[in-house]
């Protein structure tokens, strides 16, 4: 196989992402939270995937007719800010005014913070929380929090991503990879698990995604505050 039809099919792989965010929404629509999210934590998967291949095979040289970042953006929003949002609204998790408070902080501030030239770190981390409401609404899934806790973190989320703190990228960010990379691969699969059991989860289950989410959300941060980092 040559390298040009390895890079397009790298473009084809992160295509997929738009066909599990569309299976995610038909899930979602009719109310069934775990399907929606399975189909979520497979997007999340390929979107884990398919950067490194990206730049082993060089899309951006070898098949340029396709704005790999662009497609990637693209899906990201859907599957990470969009659909989420719905469902937490939908789900009754926050309905009446608070839901749609958040759905539109999460969808609005979102599409700034995707369009900002600055979201990256000299290291590849993230400038300001990254946007990832698919993690953080699938926790409220699985611990059920009142809904004027949801609204508060996701204030607070809101404008962290605006605020210049680190938040680190599991593949990408060379420190502390070793223990950040698992932890994101652990966090999946107690993901996966919580999907798969509708939300219905053991203790050690709910606090194993808040404890790796916490870290998640923190190591950036620390990163910044230990080694004294430029953000760019």
């Amino acid at each position: 196989m040559s390298i040009r039809l390895k890079a397009l099919c790298v473009h084809l792989l992160t295509g997929t992402g738009a066909v599990f965010a569309m299976l995610a929404m038909l899930a979602a629509v009719q109310h069934e939270w775990d399907v929606m999210y399975l189909w979520l934590v497979v997007a999340f998967f390929v979107d884990g995937i398919d950067g490194p291949l990206a730049r082993k095979y060089r899309v951006d040289r070898n098949a340029p007719e396709f704005d790999g970042v662009l497609l990637d953006l693209i899906i990201d929003y859907l599957t990470y800010v969009f659909i989420p949002a719905f469902a937490l609204y939908a789900s009754g998790l926050m309905d009446g005014w608070s839901g749609w408070v958040a759905i539109i902080v999460i969808t609005f501030a979102s599409a700034l913070y995707f369009a900002d030239t600055r979201m990256k770190t000299l290291d590849k981390s993230f400038s300001g929380f990254p946007g990832a409401w698919n993690m953080v609404i699938l926790v409220f899934f699985a611990v059920q929090p009142p809904w004027w806790a949801c609204l508060a973190i996701v204030t607070v989320l809101a404008v962290l991503l605006f605020v210049p703190v680190k938040f680190v990228h599991p593949v990408r960010t060379k420190r502390w990879r070793a223990v950040t990379l698992p932890a994101a691969a652990l966090w999946v699969a107690f993901a996966l698990w919580a999907a798969w059991g509708n939300f219905d989860v053991p203790v050690v289950a709910e606090a194993g995604l808040i404890v790796l989410s916490l870290y998640l959300v923190l190591a950036g941060a620390a990163q910044q505050a230990i080694y004294r980092e430029r953000l760019r």
